[in-house]
């Protein structure tokens, strides 16, 4: 017997067991119900406290079918809201090996750590404003931008302009070592650390957490 809220492949599509998970369980959302494609993966409804819905994520490995509105977010006040697709918390986690892929919003002011990592990475703004914060320049990014990271480029994102920024972000995973410079610029924005590190424990230590849950400005992304 599946566990409350999973959804799995039948042989005429995905069906949801606990429809009232699926449809309208998200705040700001109303229904939209619609047919779900077949998968061969299985596919777990969230729920958290006061019987919100928070979002699907895999349960097993293989592959699966999305969309990024009924998918699981995360987010946080200081450091947007970001869905990465995966299952890092899972019992056992379900995670891309071979590249990482995250919708990330930003809205202004908010931003992550002035970073540098072994991996190559590739970001694409598909809307709102944001400035890319570069080997020590700072430049402002628009819709249909591209940055191409090579891997040790120091980088963050801030959130700029009059609303919410999307940022597609894809991401090797080859190797995990990183790295965390002090950088005036980016402690203009609270984007950099106190004391140089290659401890990304050090670093996120007095940095907010993410918490699951979808960003308050919910209904004024492009697929609300």
């Amino acid at each position: 017997m599946l566990p409350p809220g999973v959804i799995t492949a039948g042989e005429n599509g995905l069906e949801p067991r606990h429809p009232s998970l699926i449809q309208g369980s998200f705040p700001n959302a109303g229904p939209h119900r619609r047919p779900v494609p077949r998968c061969e993966n299985r596919v777990r409804a969230r729920s958290a406290a006061r019987g919100l819905r928070i979002g699907l994520t895999p349960v097993t490995q293989g592959w699966f079918v999305v969309n990024v509105r009924d998918a699981e977010w995360w987010f946080s006040e200081r450091r947007g809201a970001r869905c990465a697709f995966e299952n890092e918390y899972g019992e056992p986690p379900v995670e891309f090996a071979q590249f990482g892929i995250t919708v990330t919003v930003l809205e202004p002011g908010q931003t992550g750590l002035y970073h540098a990592e072994s991996n190559q990475e590739a970001f694409l703004v598909l809307s709102g404003e944001c400035a890319l914060l570069v080997e020590g320049e700072e430049r402002r990014l628009r819709p249909w931008d591209f940055f191409n990271s090579s891997p040790w480029t120091e980088h963050a994102f801030v959130g700029a302009g009059e609303g919410p920024c999307v940022i597609l972000m894809v991401g090797s995973h080859s190797g995990p070592e990183g790295h965390y410079p002090v950088s005036e610029l980016a402690a203009r924005y609270g984007a950099s650390v106190a004391e140089e590190t290659s401890d990304w424990r050090q670093a996120y230590a007095t940095v907010e957490r993410f918490r699951r849950e979808q960003p308050p400005i919910w209904a004024r992304l492009p697929w609300a």
